[in-house]
């Protein structure tokens, strides 16, 4: 069989722990059978990141800048007791995070459904993207521990030294105390990505926050979006018969219980890291979750939206089988070949990317699945597979 064809290569970032070993496992069995397979490879396990002192990482995001299209493997952030078992350096930042802020992107993440699987809210049909803005607020904020009585201030000196004062809180004993921040280039691009990602999967887009408390700090969002869709997408939006809304996050969370599904829902960076695991969920599992990272100007990363399975990566070491499921991590790759061949205009390659993803939708859909969508399922007696069987159950229908 004559392989496909690339003409330009893909951005490859191989990670952590079992995700690293299905990684190897989906290449070997569902893509280098059929894809002259062209990347441009960059190693993100948490071993090599600590032998470049996480330069590897940079690396790899300004590669994803040059060629357009990135698929990565689920890494490990580390935490202390990470430091002490990998014997790290310093405790490194999250991978997507630094990916994330140098491409300037916005993460958007959607479930992948299959009929066997129903989601637990009944009135959900269609997948429900969450669209996560990736910076500021709660993750890059500065904390204090107030030990007595006192008056915080929120204090902005200007380049010429003129402040800025509005009080915080005056203390009358023990507390905490919290500051937040975020950039209105930042929002733009999120409010760009936005809406370059609903004309592009052609569906209605909804943007949620909090203005009605946040006066100032959610309503600047609010605002942005407000006036970045009537100066430049008001009209395309129209013609491609989608609309965008505003709404308060507490009614968004009321409305989308009670919908149908079938759009995007853009949040704020807490709302969304929130919201998407709910989504996922709800819909049945969070491997079985897409996330793809989209920049303002039209650079893109898929990944599975989970982590690295530590526990069944130990239990591989130990020479035990596991049932690890890897459709999330195989979308990934489909998704990256699907735009690299949109992008270089190869026809084939787009029509693998979509046999690939229905063989592992009707391998599933017949009963053959992995053991956490075993429990879940609505067929009865499922045939359980452990990880690398499944794989090949997806080859055996690719074929």
């Amino acid at each position: 069989m004559n392989k496909i064809t690339m003409t330009t290569p893909l951005v490859e970032m191989d990670g952590d722990e079992m995700t690293r070993i299905l990684w190897k496992w989906i290449k070997e069995e569902l893509i280098e059978p059929f894809v002259d397979l062209k990347t441009v490879y960059f190693d993100l396990g948490l071993k090599h990141r600590n032998e470049t002192d996480d330069a590897v990482t940079k690396e790899a995001a300004i590669a994803n800048q040059k060629y357009g299209v990135a698929v990565k493997c689920a890494t490990i952030t580390p935490n202390a007791a990470r430091v002490k078992e990998y014997d790290l350096k310093e405790m490194w930042k999250s991978p997507n995070g630094t990916i994330r802020a140098i491409l300037d992107g916005t993460v958007f993440r959607a479930p992948i459904i299959v009929s066997n699987i129903l989601p637990n809210v009944r009135t959900w049909e269609k997948p429900i993207t969450i669209a996560r803005h990736a910076y500021g607020d709660v993750y890059k904020a500065s904390e204090m521990i107030i030990p007595g009585p006192g008056k915080a201030e929120l204090v902005f000196t200007d380049a010429s030294g003129k402040e800025q004062r509005t009080l915080i809180h005056d203390f009358d004993g023990p507390g905490v105390l919290q500051g937040m921040h975020n950039l209105n280039k930042s929002i733009e691009s999120f409010a760009h990505s936005c809406f370059s990602y609903a004309l592009d999967t052609k569906q209605d887009l909804w943007f949620s926050s909090k203005d009605t408390i946040s006066k100032k700090y959610d309503h600047t969002f609010k605002d942005i979006f407000q006036e970045i869709f009537d100066r430049e997408y008001a009209d395309t939006f129209e013609k491609a018969g989608i609309t965008y809304f505003y709404t308060l996050i507490d009614d968004a969370v009321a409305r989308v219980m009670k919908s149908k599904g079938g759009f995007i829902w853009a949040c704020k960076n807490y709302d969304g890291d929130v919201m998407s695991d709910m989504i996922s969920s709800a819909f049945g599992s969070l491997a079985m979750m897409t996330s793809v990272l989209v920049s303002p100007d039209g650079k893109y990363e898929y990944e599975a939206a989970h982590g690295t399975v530590q526990r069944h990566y130990y239990r591989y070491l130990e020479g035990e089988e596991t049932s690890t499921n890897s459709v999330a991590t195989i979308f990934a790759w489909s998704g990256a070949l699907r735009k690299r061949g949109e992008l270089d205009g190869l026809p084939e390659l787009t029509a693998f990317a979509d046999r690939l993803e229905q063989a592992v939708l009707s391998v599933i859909e017949d009963g053959i699945m992995t053991k956490d969508l075993a429990m879940i399922t609505t067929t009865p007696d499922p045939q359980v597979k452990n990880s690398l069987a499944f794989i090949r159950a997806v080859r055996e229908r690719l074929s």
